[in-house]
């Protein structure tokens, strides 16, 4: 059973990220704050969840939430400053838009920057542990998917639809039949070793 957070006195949020090993689109983060008598019995890892329970998941969390914001980081941005800023930077992003700032920040993973003077603490594989990283890695992982299903309809080879992004080998044999789009990250290996020679 998922613990609610680390510290039960203070506002504490939890934030995780989506899409950190796609060839295509944003890394998506989400921040959650969920009452200290929340619970639910699905709540989980989101990896854990099937699509359809996420979905199901997702307006139980908006509406039972003290509050909960969703970032999107792009591919520029991703290539400029690579995948590990720009995911903190995501999840930087989602906090500030909190209508409560939290006292304290539970992250799902081990790497983080400062958000202010906010104490935090990095915790690997949280969104197993603790409530509200899971609450954020549902949300984060649902609004990504979204907006990748958003992309399908633009790029419909990619089948983004169904891998959202990520480097299946559809995905790659399509990069190596089609080229890269604006949505894919430049700085990413698009295809490998092998699929170079066909």
């Amino acid at each position: 059973m998922l613990s609610l957070k680390i510290h039960p006195h203070l506002v504490e949020c939890g934030t995780d990220e989506a899409g950190r090993g796609c060839l295509a689109g944003p890394v998506t983060a989400a921040a959650v704050i969920l009452p200290n008598d929340f619970s639910h019995p699905w709540l989980n890892d989101s990896k854990q969840l099937s699509e359809k329970k996420r979905e199901e998941l997702r307006p139980i969390i908006e509406a039972e939430a003290i509050c909960f914001a969703v970032s999107h980081v792009m591919m520029d941005d991703i290539d400029q400053i690579n995948i590990l800023n720009a995911s903190i930077l995501a999840m930087h992003r989602a906090i500030e838009q909190l209508e409560q700032q939290p006292e304290f920040i539970a992250i799902d993973g081990n790497k983080f920057k400062p958000f202010g003077k906010t104490p935090y603490e990095c915790v690997v594989k949280g969104d197993g542990k603790y409530l509200h990283i899971a609450a954020a890695s549902i949300l984060a992982k649902t609004y990504r998917d979204d907006f990748m299903e958003k992309l399908h309809e633009e790029f419909p080879h990619y089948h983004w639809n169904k891998n959202k992004g990520y480097p299946t080998v559809e995905h790659r044999l399509a990069i190596k039949k089609y080229g890269p789009t604006l949505y894919h990250r430049k700085s990413f290996k698009l295809l490998p070793e092998q699929l170079s020679f066909f």
